[in-house]
């Protein structure tokens, strides 16, 4: 845990005293790099400086708190400072460091994180997005399973830099986090793969064979949401309907206010739902239907899919 690595991450070089296994390394010599992760000493009264909260900005800094686990310090998208509690469970600390940390790192760097997952159809992303449990991740893992790339899990970061250029989607980490249910409808063995933090029955599966480690164009934008109906059902949202599930679904919204870049993030989704089709795909709450769900994503990309307004 304690070496220095490089690596390659949302299109970002990174230089980690952190060793990231989920991350894809960099071997060779690089001359610059985006970011810095630091590794402090562990302490045991990290949370005194969190009176009223788990989180602060101050001096420009962005500073949450997990307890058992860490302090974490953003620094204006370039420097993320760590500093653990003794004896804090590595995978955990490196949870939240690959989560929150890097969705905050990005809103600093103006790039637009999204919450859920994407995949590759032809050469162009379409972003999975939803609430907890709506199967996003089982959904993109189907994807995978059929030989499609995958471009990222739980952060999706959409690069909005240039006006005149479409968004751009940039790669995460080759790993997908699965819960064991989902493991075994997908025909997998959870004993194959390591539980992504202590006692929680979540798993890491490595993807690296189906990863796409290049930016592509972001095509569309598809809302899965868990209903009563027994057959998948698409249509597609206006553009007012498009911003709204934009909005729900930026990654960690609710720390936008602390990092004042609402307006920031209006622009951003304004933009996106200005440009690009939103969609909402409905899935039977019972029964396993990842792969059904993948077909009628694939048409709605062919423009196979007849799709209801």
């Amino acid at each position: 845990m304690f070496t220095l690595n490089d690596y390659r991450i949302f299109g970002l070089n990174i230089r980690s005293k952190i060793v990231l296994p989920e991350a894809y390394e960099i071997h060779g010599i690089i001359s610059e790099f985006d970011v810095e992760i630091e590794l402090n000493p562990p302490q045991e009264d990290v949370q005194d400086q969190f009176t009223t909260g788990n989180y602060r900005f101050e001096n420009g800094r962005f500073l949450f708190h997990v307890p058992e686990t860490a302090c974490y310090s953003i620094t204006s998208g370039a420097r993320i400072s760590v500093t653990p509690y003794p004896g804090a469970d590595e995978a955990k600390i490196r949870l939240f460091l690959l989560g929150t940390c890097m969705g905050v790192l990005l809103m600093q760097r103006g790039i637009l994180p999204l919450h859920g997952s994407a995949v590759v159809i032809d050469g162009k992303v379409f972003a999975i997005v939803g609430e907890s449990g709506a199967g996003k991740s089982t959904l993109a893992a189907a994807f995978a399973h059929a030989g499609y790339p995958l471009m990222t899990d739980d952060v999706i970061a959409v690069s909005l830099s240039d006006d005149s250029a479409a968004a751009a989607v940039y790669p995460s980490y080759p790993q997908q986090k699965l819960w064991e249910e989902s493991i075994e409808q997908l025909g997998l063995l959870s004993h194959n793969y390591s539980s992504i933090y202590q006692r929680v029955n979540k798993y890491a599966v490595p993807i690296r064979s189906q990863f796409c480690r290049e930016p592509l164009p972001l095509a569309g934008v598809v809302e899965l949401i868990k209903a009563s109906e027994p057959e998948p059902s698409i249509k597609a949202y206006n553009r007012f309907e498009g911003l709204h599930v934009l909005n729900v679904h930026t990654y960690r919204s609710s720390l936008l206010h602390l990092l004042n870049l609402q307006q920031w993030q209006f622009q951003s989704i304004a933009r996106l739902a200005s440009e690009l089709p939103v969609y909402q795909l409905r899935r039977p709450a019972d029964g396993f239907s990842a792969f059904n769900l993948m077909d009628r994503v694939v048409g709605l990309a062919n423009k196979r899919e007849v799709v209801n307004s």
